[in-house]
């Protein structure tokens, strides 16, 4: 996917910063902080090149070689005593 697709803040609005992107380096991104409420979503896609189109929904995204796509998203709190799930297993 695309290096803008990724997860969010959560807050007082659905998307909101900071943006929580689906790839890089372990200790070079946004550092976490207690009060933080962040929605981790991993987007896959099994076909050849991860093309992509919009629907005209401007939402739906679906590969363009008809290869299988997952979406999953938990949100996380960062807590004094560390990271908890928010979302149910």
């Amino acid at each position: 996917m695309p290096a803008d697709f990724g997860g969010h803040g959560i807050g007082r609005q659905m998307h909101e910063d900071p943006h929580v992107p689906n790839h890089g380096r372990p200790g070079r991104g946004f550092p976490l902080r207690h009060g933080l409420a962040l929605a981790i979503e991993p987007m896959l896609m099994a076909g050849g090149h991860n093309d992509y189109r919009t629907d005209l929904d401007g939402w739906t995204l679906r590969t363009i070689d008809g290869s299988r796509a997952a979406h999953i998203e938990h949100t996380i709190a960062i807590t004094e005593d560390g990271p908890r799930i928010l979302t149910l297993p």
